[in-house]
């Protein structure tokens, strides 16, 4: 337990549990709104934060906030009204926000691509006081809005019109899904990297979809693969002097492959028995119906 007594390696683990429980939070609603890849699109725009925050030699983890809600929000409206020419507007925004970040923190006087690379790929030693508080503010949101409006969440989305027509206000829970991965994203780019925050967001999911079938079992255990992965994966960082984000991503992808491979002959016996059922239904079952006919009301 050595690794406890560094300061810094106390303050990154911490900032790993907050990553592992947030990242997942977020990612299981743009999974079932199959966004995927949003938080990806988010972190290219973060990087125009992180310059600025450089340049003007404030807290890159606030600046990077500020421009990845408002990239997301411009994501979101692009989303809803663009039409034929909405993916190119997307891609313009995307790589627009990583060379505007490149190009910034080059401009700044303490700025170097070395202090970039940190950001990009996720740090251990670069973890601050201040960033720890940052984090930690910031995860409070995201958990008290992924938790407390989980099923207005849900509900829009699973079926966006169905949402609509039981008087949702739809258009503005779109955008606090948005605004929640951008804050998500700042969240883990100091310990996962703007690079790959992405795929913390979607494999602890997918690895939770292998064995759980309902949203709250889904959503726990996606939870816990996203703590056991950050904090394993920092762990190993600080002993092998790895990269901490590609380590954690690579364990992340090492749960889905083992869940995978134990959920498969599960389903096999679940098919299995499903069409034992089917073939067990003797003349008392309705045709083309698994009930009975002492079930159909005349």
């Amino acid at each position: 337990m050595d690794f406890l007594e560094p300061a810094f390696m106390q303050r990154a683990l911490l900032a790993a549990v907050l990553v592992g429980i947030t990242a997942p939070a977020v990612g299981i609603y743009l999974v079932q709104r199959r966004q995927a890849l949003m938080g990806d699109g988010i972190g290219h725009v973060a990087m125009t934060g992180v310059g600025l925050g450089f340049l003007l030699n404030s807290s890159p983890v606030w600046m990077a906030t500020a421009v990845a809600v408002a990239g997301s929000v411009a994501m979101e409206l692009i989303r809803a009204y663009g039409k034929t020419r909405g993916d190119l507007a997307l891609a313009l925004l995307f790589y627009g926000g990583m060379a505007g970040g490149v190009l910034l923190i080059n401009l700044a006087p303490t700025g170097s691509n070395a202090n970039l690379s940190s950001y990009l790929f996720g740090s251990l030693s670069t973890v601050s006081t201040e960033d720890v508080t940052a984090i930690s503010v910031l995860a409070a949101f995201v958990v008290l809005v992924t938790v407390g409006l989980r099923r207005q969440l849900f509900a829009v989305s699973q079926d966006e019109e169905f949402a609509r027509v039981t008087g949702l206000p739809v258009r503005a829970l779109n955008l606090l899904i948005a605004v929640t991965a951008a804050v998500t994203v700042t969240v883990a780019m100091r310990v996962v990297g703007l690079l790959l925050v992405s795929a913390l967001m979607v494999v602890p999911v997918a690895a939770a979809q292998q064995l759980s079938k309902s949203f709250r079992a889904t959503f726990v255990l996606a939870v816990a693969t996203g703590i056991t992965v950050t904090l394993a994966g920092t762990v190993t960082s600080y002993y092998q002097d790895v990269p901490p984000g590609a380590t954690i991503v690579l364990y992340a992808i090492g749960v889905f492959v083992v869940l995978t491979l134990l959920a498969t002959p599960l389903a096999k016996r679940r098919a299995k028995a499903a069409a034992q059922a089917n073939e067990d239904c003797d003349a008392r079952c309705v045709p083309g119906s698994r009930r009975t006919t002492d079930d159909v009301r005349v």
